[in-house]
């Protein structure tokens, strides 16, 4: 019986506790855990072999969507190594103009609204002459080959990997063929529907 009366005061001064506020801190059974060795980068560290806190990727791993298994895609060229004839992105009118949103903010300045070479860097005598895209070599090159050259650059012109993101420079590319398909066009190139507008416009 005196069990049951001993168990019984337990449970009241236990429950008589519940919501009280203590300003004593925490009993830890396991203290280490409140103070954990930690350190910053570039730190040494000693429980490591090569002595560095700030540790390398494993060897053969990567990391969750830089895959780049698509190497048309990422580097514009096949697996022989030529440059794919045409871009590996569906062309849509959303493409194409992001495309010239980009290119007026990165390639307008030295290769000119229209892609004629005429940028606003030609006034302030800088000492180079950007090239137009619309002579024949240009016209009929290669999609990749536009694209290796927005990536890595080509002469004086700097590389844009570092700025433009992937989907971004085959846009550059689809808005690079309309101002040559623009800059080249024909009667013929007009829709039917539109020609006899074009052909009543004073």
């Amino acid at each position: 019986m005196r069990k049951i009366f001993f168990l019984l005061g337990i449970t009241v001064v236990l429950g008589g506790c519940r919501g009280a506020l203590k300003e004593d801190p925490p009993i830890h059974i396991n203290p280490n855990m409140d103070a954990m060795e930690r350190f910053e980068a570039q730190e040494a560290n000693p429980f490591f072999a090569d002595g560095r806190a700030m540790r390398p990727p494993v060897l053969g791993t990567v990391a969750r969507g830089m895959l780049r298994e698509d190497a048309q895609f990422h580097t514009g060229r096949n697996a022989d190594g030529s440059y794919v004839q045409v871009m590996p992105v569906e062309y849509t009118v959303e493409f194409a103009n992001r495309g010239r949103e980009r290119y007026d903010i990165y390639c307008a300045v030295c290769h000119g609204i229209a892609g004629d070479g005429q940028g606003i860097v030609m006034s302030g005598g800088y000492g180079f002459a950007p090239i137009g895209y619309h002579d024949d070599r240009l016209r009929t090159i290669e999609d990749g080959y536009l694209y290796e050259v927005i990536a890595r650059g080509v002469r004086t012109m700097p590389g844009y990997a570092q700025q433009i993101p992937v989907a971004d420079r085959w846009a550059i590319v689809a808005y690079v063929r309309a101002l040559q398909r623009s800059q080249n066009a024909t009667a013929e190139d007009v829709p039917a529907d539109e020609q006899t507008n074009l052909q009543n416009t004073p």
